[in-house]
């Protein structure tokens, strides 16, 4: 059975498991250490976070655990409905034990929160509201049941960069999904393209291009202050990989598309799930990719 099908496998087991049985899922971690590396010359072009890139050899993988570096992630409840709107609300608590209530901004948000079923279908970039308890917020509609994971990427004022993830889950019986190895991805009549290779443990350079209807498309807007926000995610275990591209708009020398460069770096071989963001026509969209580390075009 190949790395996708046992993900799905894992999924639709997980989808029928009850509260307790989750619980007792997101207690456990941190993971054993990766082979995580120290980023290369190119890796000072990208911005990295989550963990996973850019870090000596004994960090783990961004969102791995609920828990790390003295901050914990708590949702209020782990449950969603299947195509129903649930008002979503969970705490990050810091080493005192209080609720974090000041973070740092980090592209244009305090905190970016990332929710995907565990086979990496539905996935969505989310922003939550913060109130002055520390409660963070945010409505969340998923398809379908099944166990999903959501990972909140912050930096809290004055701490480290984290990324903490933690399991949800949707009742219900649901077919797990297969993704095939793709390097194009076709949404709303644009067609993205991405090119290189995912080298474990070395800046990676990859190129998105964007296209409509066949023509270049060379107005990309700004979103989340550039031009494209990627997100990586491992197979098996979802290990989380948080990049943008190379240079950022206005800057005088980085084009608005059709080619959007990234630089990345992956801990170990596998395959990786990757999701594109961008803006055109006041519109944001999502490209999917499948990549298998060593194999592609170099732009």
């Amino acid at each position: 059975m190949n790395t996708a099908a046992k993900l799905s496998a894992y999924g639709a087991a997980l989808a029928l498991v009850a509260a307790g049985a989750w619980a007792a899922g997101t207690a456990v971690g941190p993971f054993p250490a990766e082979a995580g590396a120290h980023g290369g010359e190119d890796a000072a072009h990208g911005d990295v976070h989550g963990g996973t890139v850019a870090e000596a050899a004994d960090h783990q993988p961004g969102g791995l655990a609920s828990a790390a570096g003295g901050y914990t992630l708590t949702p209020a409840d782990p449950t969603l409905t299947p195509g129903a709107t649930t008002k979503f609300t969970f705490r990050i608590t810091g080493p005192d034990g209080a609720p974090v209530t000041a973070y740092d901004v980090e592209h244009e948000k305090r905190l970016h929160f990332i929710v995907v079923r565990r086979d990496t279908s539905g996935y969505q970039h989310l922003h939550p509201e913060l109130g002055a308890d520390g409660t963070w917020s945010v409505p969340i509609t998923v398809a379908g049941a099944g166990s999903y994971r959501a990972f909140a990427d912050f930096t809290p004022t004055g701490g480290p960069a984290q990324t903490l993830g933690v399991d949800l889950v949707a009742p219900g019986l649901f077919q797990p999904v297969e993704h095939a190895p793709s390097r194009t991805a076709d949404v709303d009549g644009y067609r993205v393209r991405l090119d290189g290779d995912l080298v474990p443990g070395r800046s990676s350079r990859l190129t998105a291009t964007v296209t409509k209807d066949g023509r270049d498309v060379t107005d990309l807007r700004p979103y989340l202050g550039a031009y494209g926000h990627l997100v990586a995610l491992r197979g098996g275990d979802l290990g989380y990989l948080h990049v943008h591209p190379d240079g950022e708009p206005g800057d005088g020398r980085t084009s608005a598309g059709p080619a959007v460069p990234f630089f990345a770096e992956v801990p170990s071989a596998g395959t990786y799930r990757l999701f594109l963001d961008f803006r055109h026509g006041g519109v944001v969209r999502t490209a999917e990719f499948t990549v298998t580390t060593g194999e592609g075009h170099r732009p």
